[in-house]
Parts: C-alpha cells; sequence; structure tokens
C-alpha cells in the first residue's frame, strides 16, 4: 500500500464525516478548513490562492468527493514528501473529525478500549482493511488482528465464537465497518476478564508493531502480577517480527557508555534516552550496505557488537548474549529486507494473505466453474439421451408404420389372389359349359331335325363364348394393371429402402461418436433393412407369379380362342348338305339355304 492510498482511507473518514445529510456532498466552507488542516498536518506550504480560488462562494452548491479529488491530488497529495510529516499527527485530525460523528463508546464507562485505543485500532483497521470504498475488513482480517491483539495479553482467541459473531453480524461490501468493529471490541464477548490496561498494553504493541514497524514491545511483567523489569530482553521472531529494548551504546566524541533505549524498524534502528521515547538521541539508517559484527569483550563490557554502515560503525553492548545474538539477528533481517527492497514487512505480509484469499477465490469460482460445467455437461448428456429416445420412438413408429404398409400391401395381394383364383374357377367353369355345348352340337347334328333350334342354341353359346372372350381380355387388362402397380408399388419400395439407407448412412455419420452407444440400434435397422428386403424379394416373386397367372391365363384364352376356332369349323361343316335325294332336294335346299348367311357373319364375327 502506498503513502498516497493510506492517506486516501484517512481522508475519506474525514469527508464522510463532513457529509452530514449522507448526500455524498459536503459544504465549500467546511472542505476550505479540512484542506487547511491538512496543509498544516502535512507539512506542505500553504496555497491560499488556489484555496480561495477553488471553494470561492458561487451558486454551484456542495462539492461531491469526485469534485474534491482534483484539488485534493494536485494541491496536497502530490505535494506530500515521505517522512516530512508526523503521520500519527494526520491520522489523529482525521479520527477527530469521524469519531465525533461516528464513534459512539458506552456512557457508563463500562468500554473495553479508551479512546486512545480506539483511535489506534482506528488506524489498524484502516492498515488492513480492502483497498474499495466504503472500507471494510474482510473476516479473515478481523481474525488475524484479534489473535495478535489476544496473543499480545498471552489469552487465547475463541475463534467459533468470532465465527458465530460474524454470522450474525451483517456485513456489506463482504466485511466489517471500523464502527462495528470498534463496537465488537467495546462488547467485550472476546475479551471477558481483561482489565482495560492490559488491553490498552495489546493495543499499543499491535499498534507499534503494524503502524510503526515495530515488533510489540517485550511486556513488562507487571501485567501479569509481577514487578516490572527495568531492562526487558528484546522478543524476536525473524519472520513477523521487529525489536526494541535497552542497550549500552558506545559515544563517538567522549567515547563513554550510555545506556539507551533502542528501537529496531525496517530502515532505521533509532535510540532514545528511554523506553517512553521522548527524547531521541539519534537513528542508524539500514541499507544493504551495511552489516552487523560480533565484538570480543573489552573496555569491562561483554556481549558486545557494532553496526557497521557506510560512514561510521556503531559498537554496542547487550545484557548477556542471547540479548546480542537476538539483536544480531534482527538487525540482519532488517538489513537484508532493505536489500530485497522491502520498506514494511507488515505491508508484505498483508499483500501476501490478500493473494492467498484472492487465490482461494479463484480456487473456489474454478471449482464452483468446473462444477457448472460438469452440470452443464450432465444436461447435455441428458438431452443427448431424450433425443435418443425421440430417435428409437420415431424409429418404432416407422417400423409400425412399416408393418402396417405390409400388411396393407399383403390383404391387397391377398385380395388380388382371391380375384384371379374367381376368374380362374370361372373359366373353369366357360370351359365346362363349352364342352357340354360341343356335346349338345353332336347330338344336333345327329338329329337333323332339331337342327335349326340347336343352331339358335349354338349362336347364343357363341355370344356367351364371345362375351367370355371379351371378359377375359378385361381380365387380361386388370391383371396388366394390378402388374403395373405392383411395379409402381416395388419401386416405392426400392425409393423408400435408398431412403432408408440415405438416412442410415446420415445418422451413421452423425452418431459416429456415439457408436459403441448406438451400435444395437444399427443392428437393429439392418435387421429392418434386410426384412424389408426380404419383403422386396417376396413381391417380386409374387409379381412373378402373377406374370406366370397372367401368362397361364393368357395360354387359356389362346386356348378358348383355338376352341371357337375349332367349333366354328365343326358348325361350317354341319352347314354343308349331307347329300340331296331326289324327293327332298327342294326342302333340303331351301332350309339350308336360309341359315347360310347367318353361320358365315358368325363366322367373321368370331374370327
Amino acid at each position: 500500500m502506498d503513502l498516497r492510498a493510506e492517506l486516501l482511507k484517512s481522508i475519506w473518514y474525514a469527508f464522510t464525516a463532513l457529509d452530514v445529510e449522507k448526500s455524498g456532498k459536503v459544504s465549500k466552507s467546511q472542505l476550505k478548513v479540512l484542506s487547511h488542516n491538512l496543509y498544516t498536518v502535512l507539512c506542505i506550504p500553504h496555497d491560499p490562492v488556489a484555496l480561495e480560488e477553488h471553494f470561492r462562494d458561487d451558486d454551484d452548491g456542495p462539492v461531491s468527493s469526485q469534485g474534491y479529488m482534483p484539488y485534493l491530488n494536485k494541491y496536497i497529495l502530490d505535494k506530500v514528501e515521505e517522512g516530512a510529516f508526523v503521520k500519527e499527527n494526520f491520522d489523529e485530525l482525521c479520527w477527530t473529525l469521524t469519531a465525533k460523528k461516528n464513534y459512539k463508546p458506552d456512557r457508563n464507562g463500562n468500554s473495553v478500549v479508551s479512546h486512545q485505543d480506539a483511535f489506534k485500532l482506528w488506524c489498524l483497521f484502516n492498515f488492513l482493511s480492502e483497498d474499495k470504498y466504503p472500507l471494510v475488513m474482510v473476516p479473515d482480517e478481523v481474525e488475524y488482528l484479534l489473535k495478535k491483539i489476544c496473543t499480545a495479553m498471552n489469552v487465547e482467541l475463541n475463534s467459533c465464537e468470532l465465527d458465530d459473531y460474524l454470522s450474525q453480524e451483517p456485513q456489506g461490501q463482504g466485511g466489517l465497518t471500523v464502527w462495528q468493529f470498534l463496537d465488537m471490541v467495546n462488547s467485550g464477548r472476546f475479551l471477558r476478564g481483561i482489565e482495560q490496561e492490559a488491553v490498552s498494553m495489546a493495543v499499543e504493541e499491535v499498534y507499534q508493531e503494524v503502524i510503526e514497524d515495530v515488533l510489540k514491545q517485550a511486556r513488562s511483567p507487571h501485567v501479569l502480577g509481577h514487578n516490572p523489569c527495568p531492562a526487558p530482553h528484546p522478543v524476536f521472531d525473524p519472520h513477523i517480527s521487529w525489536v526494541q529494548g535497552y542497550l549500552w551504546k558506545k559515544g563517538q566524541l567522549r567515547r563513554n557508555w550510555s545506556e539507551r533505549w533502542f528501537t529496531l524498524k525496517p530502515s532505521v534502528l533509532s535510540y532514545y534516552m528511554s523506553e517512553e521515547r521522548k527524547e531521541k538521541k539519534g537513528s542508524i539508517a539500514l541499507d544493504k550496505h551495511c552489516c552487523v559484527e560480533v565484538l570480543p569483550d573489552r573496555d569491562g563490557k561483554r556481549c558486545m557488537f557494532c553496526v557497521k554502515t557506510s560512514s561510521r560503525t556503531y559498537e554496542m553492548s547487550a545484557s548477556d548474549t542471547r540479548q546480542r545474538q537476538e539483536w544480531t539477528l534482527a538487525i540482519q533481517m532488517a538489513i537484508r529486507l532493505q536489500a530485497e527492497g522491502k520498506k514494511s514487512l507488515h505491508k508484505d505480509l498483508k499483500q501476501k494473505r490478500r493473494e492467498q484469499r484472492e487465490q482461494r477465490e479463484q480456487r473456489k469460482a474454478a471449482k464452483e466453474e468446473e462444477t457448472q460445467r460438469l452440470k452443464q455437461l450432465q444436461e447435455e448428456k441428458e438431452r443427448k439421451l431424450q433425443e435418443l429416445e425421440l430417435l428409437k420412438e420415431a424409429q418404432r413408429q416407422a417400423e409400425i408404420l412399416l408393418q402396417e404398409e405390409e400388411q396393407r400391401r399383403r390383404q391387397q395381394h391377398e385380395e388380388m389372389q382371391r380375384t384371379l383364383e374367381i376368374q380362374l374357377r370361372e373359366a373353369e367353369q366357360a370351359r365346362a359349359s363349352m364342352q357340354a355345348e360341343m356335346v349338345l352340337k353332336e347330338a344336333e347334328a345327329e338329329r337333323q331335325r332339331k337342327r335349326i333350334l340347336e343352331l339358335e342354341d349354338m349362336q347364343e353359346r357363341l355370344q356367351e363364348a364371345l362375351q367370355q372372350e371379351v371378359k377375359a381380355r378385361q381380365d387380361e387388362e386388370s391383371v396388366r394393371y394390378a402388374q403395373a402397380r405392383l411395379l409402381a408399388e416395388e419401386e416405392e419400395k426400392l425409393k423408400q429402402l435408398m431412403k432408408l439407407k440415405e438416412e442410415q448412412e446420415e445418422y451413421i455419420i452423425k452418431t459416429q461418436r456415439e457408436k459403441q452407444v448406438l451400435k444395437q440400434e444399427m443392428e437393429n435397422k439392418n435387421k429392418c433393412l434386410e426384412e424389408a428386403q426380404k419383403q422386396l424379394e417376396e413381391v417380386r416373386v409374387n409379381r412373378q407369379r402373377a406374370d406366370q397367372d397372367v401368362m397361364a391365363a393368357q395360354r387359356k384364352l389362346r386356348q378358348a380362342s383355338t376352341n371357337v376356332k375349332h367349333w366354328n369349323v365343326q358348325m361350317n361343316r354341319l352347314m354343308h348338305p349331307i347329300g340331296p335325294g331326289d324327293k327332298r332336294t327342294n326342302v333340303s335346299g331351301g332350309g339350308f339355304a336360309g341359315y347360310q348367311p347367318l353361320v358365315s357373319q358368325r363366322d367373321s364375327s368370331l374370327k
């Protein structure tokens, strides 16, 4: 987090505190006073001309945060120099403005933290809050801060109770606001039975460690009920902490030894007259060119070490060997961090925690995305199964229709076969009747006297045979029509078969990836295709049989025609005179001569 972002967080609280109506706008007179105070606490040269010009009275009304940001960036934040001002004074100014409006401690004096401790917690909140407005602190950072405070008091934080509280507390933007956090601390829910003084010391230690980059001071034993120790040993954690404590230092000019309170920060080792840090005696700037060396005991001092910079060597003495080792390790780590370009270890740790949270969120989002993708795949699979069921249903319907069509075709074939059988029976009957007529004609030939009646009867029978021949020709035409219809049906079946083959090929191409699943279906279709081919073969056989039946009928028709011709010949033979006698010449000649034209006319019609 850079300096501009830190300053903007505190200024945001001051701006929102001046927004009494919560409209997002502040009057120009209030912004003018705020800007003047910011000039003062940030040690920036005042620019009264720009101040009056920007906030002159006109009809524009109040100014929003977006309207104030250009002036804030150009005339204030762009001129801020790190180290040129006391940031604690700047934070106190913004805290004073916002606490007057928003901070509501217990009026009965039962608050767990004092007003000064609330200010330090507010600073810690700003440091650990997210870089989004309105400012909130995510539950992980809340737990981290409370654990550090509890650890400073040798108290264990009840994480389950904290989770219950956070689940019940309404959270905006995914975290707690600073006022919700302060109310939670003042409620005493997580600091039961702890004196306010112990809480204040713990908050001070965490504040020095996180905000001022100083390790929480080695707690005086009176916190635990013992007498205070005059020179506590420094507390050191090589991963997250910095140290402070008493050391003996050798002067540069007088070369005498003086006891000083040393405070180690990432970039500087400062020393004061006492642990109150009211009178600063000097500081040692640390960079990557510095080093720490252990010195042998001399001048009555033991456990000595020195810090070498590019301009000077500082000699110091610890109370014991363990304290010297802790100090040398801590200073070496500070030099190493300077070489790595890290100004604040806690800022780096905060960034790492934020990256870990983002990675967790990314993993969670990726998991949800994977779950959604699997769900979509499952839905796609179900949809394909439904489509497959629809295809199977369509196939079943097609098979049913094909069976119905086959049944209808069979019925038509059976009906046509019955019709042909009837026609054959009629032809047999006609042949039998013709044979009977021949017998009658033979009898009539023997009886000369009844020849005229026999001829008339024969004429009627010949007319009937002619009608039968015409009927036989009509039957032949109907059989040919039936044969043509069978051929059309065969062509239609062939078209359906080709269409079924094309659909099968398209379906095979379309469902190539599902070949194993649909293999059975393809086999069923092949079986249906084979059955259709068998049925086509049966239709062809039936057609051949029908052709044979037609040929047989034609043969019978030719035979009937031959028989008719034969009978015509016989009749012509019978029509000639038997042998004229002397007495019956006139009668015989007159009788047969009258019927000769009729017989000739019949012969010509039959031919």
